[in-house]
């Protein structure tokens, strides 16, 4: 019985290096949203203004733009959209010196030059 198993055993594994199997396609990556750019883009332009009302536009539209490219995280970019919206508040009501100066502490405290 152990001669045939040693004639058979041979001829069973050299018959399994001679199937063709088919192999199966790889699983598609699973759906990423995709990442934000790390790059402003071309054409990026700060706004326009003179005061405060200037200095708002421009320090939103800079959130704006770290946001979509990934600089600034969303609980940072909420903080900072509620300090914009006191100096907008400020400035609105004529206080200008207060306004830029809520703008300017908001800057230093997140990094950004002055």
């Amino acid at each position: 019985m152990f001669r045939l198993l040693l004639l058979v055993a041979p001829a069973l594994l050299l018959a399994g290096c001679n199937t063709t199997q088919t192999a199966a396609p790889p699983a598609a990556p699973p759906a990423q949203a995709a990442a934000p750019s790390p790059v402003t883009p071309a054409g990026f332009k700060l706004p326009e203004g003179a005061g405060c009302s200037g200095d708002v536009a421009r320090y939103r539209a800079i959130q704006d733009n770290d946001l979509k490219t990934g600089h600034v995280n969303k609980s940072v970019y909420d903080q900072i959209q509620g300090e914009i919206a006191q100096a907008e508040s400020a400035c609105a009501a004529g206080r200008d010196a207060e306004a830029r100066g809520l703008i300017s502490a908001s800057r230093k405290r997140h990094g950004y030059p002055g």
